[in-house]
């Protein structure tokens, strides 16, 4: 089966991207339940509340990309991460693999593109069945789809576990008996046993030590060079993102703000959000200077500000910024922001 892309991919031509998003969005609705129902026909100011988690976000991703995913706690990265890895559908939009609208695909093409897509979650304890052995947690996907056989099984697990850095004499065990870093290589493995294209790192590392953060980061740069992986890093921190990433890309409150080269977003940051962010990174070369965290609490997704969604927290805004929504515009060769600034330029 796993032929079936492969033919469908030399059909492609060689620029296009892996996955590409097209006005993707993504809506949580609260509906009333009976005593709210209730309420509302008795006078109470009570609604049905709708959360713009993800609005209108258009990205393209290229084999063999790392593009890094940045924004505040409920900015909404981590459900763009998990649309992008067909574990939750979007409300509007569409998603394209390799070219193709996922929902166009057969079955057999969309469940190859899905395991050809995986996802690395952020708590490394949570995401892993405290019930099954390491063994089966890596090796029960490719079994059932009948990637290896069951007399080459144990073979192919210990395969997996010492590309992820673990002693495969250790694959009885069970996920409590490790530690943070070496339950988040048990999850490397279990992404890795499918042989995915791509890869979507939601705040992989958030959770660990930072010695352990360094290790599980060259581990994924290895691992890209060996396997020729394509990665959505997503994080909060951008220091991390510096060093991983070829591509940045900045989200608020479900927008994409700018998108940029990772060296022009650190050295040449365009939207006020951004330039927020980077000013509260600790750097040795400026240990004197006093840093700041950006102003103000994220509105809340209930709710969002109109016009531009960044406008009560930026020392920039005017009246503009308070009705009207900044397209996301090319303000240098592949660097995009969507600040009403640039028109002023």
């Amino acid at each position: 089966m796993s032929a079936v892309l492969d033919q469908q991919s030399a059909t492609v031509a060689a620029d296009t991207p892996i996955i590409e998003l097209r006005n993707l969005s993504r809506r949580f609705e609260k509906k009333l339940d009976f005593a709210g129902k209730l309420a509302k026909r008795l006078g109470a100011p009570v609604r049905e509340e709708t959360v713009h988690a993800v609005d209108r976000v258009n990205l393209s991703i290229r084999k063999g990309e790392v593009v890094g995913l940045v924004g505040e706690s409920g900015c909404g990265k981590s459900t763009l991460g998990r649309m992008v890895a067909g574990i939750m559908p979007p409300s509007e939009g569409t998603v394209l693999w390799r070219g193709q609208d996922v929902r166009s695909l057969n079955p057999a093409e969309a469940r190859e593109a899905k395991l050809r897509t995986q996802m690395i979650f952020q708590d490394p304890y949570a995401s892993l069945n405290p019930r099954m052995r390491v063994e089966d947690i890596v090796g029960e996907a490719p079994q059932f789809h009948g990637l290896v056989p069951a007399r080459g099984f144990d073979t192919y697990v210990d395969e997996q576990m010492r590309r992820a850095g673990l002693d495969p004499a250790f694959k009885k065990r069970y996920p409590h008996q490790f530690s943070g870093g070496q339950r988040q290589r048990i999850g490397i493995a279990r992404a890795l046993a499918v042989k995915p294209e791509f890869i979507v790192c939601d705040e992989a590392v958030a959770a660990l030590d930072v010695s352990i953060q360094a290790q599980i980061l060259n581990l994924f740069m290895r691992l890209r060079q060996e396997l020729d992986l394509t990665y959505l890093f997503i994080s909060h921190d951008l220091s991390v993102v510096e060093h991983l990433s070829d591509r940045v890309v900045i989200m608020y409150l479900g927008r994409v703000v700018e998108q940029a080269p990772a060296e022009q977003v650190f050295a040449r940051a365009n939207h006020p959000y951004t330039v927020s962010l980077l000013s509260a990174v600790p750097r040795i070369e400026a240990r004197k200077r006093a840093f700041t965290t950006v102003q103000g609490e994220i509105p809340s997704p209930l709710n969002p500000p109109s016009g531009c969604h960044f406008h009560p927290r930026c020392p920039h805004a005017h009246e503009r910024c308070k009705v009207e929504v900044p397209a996301l515009k090319e303000i240098a060769p592949g660097h995009f922001s969507a600040c009403h600034l640039n028109d002023r330029a």
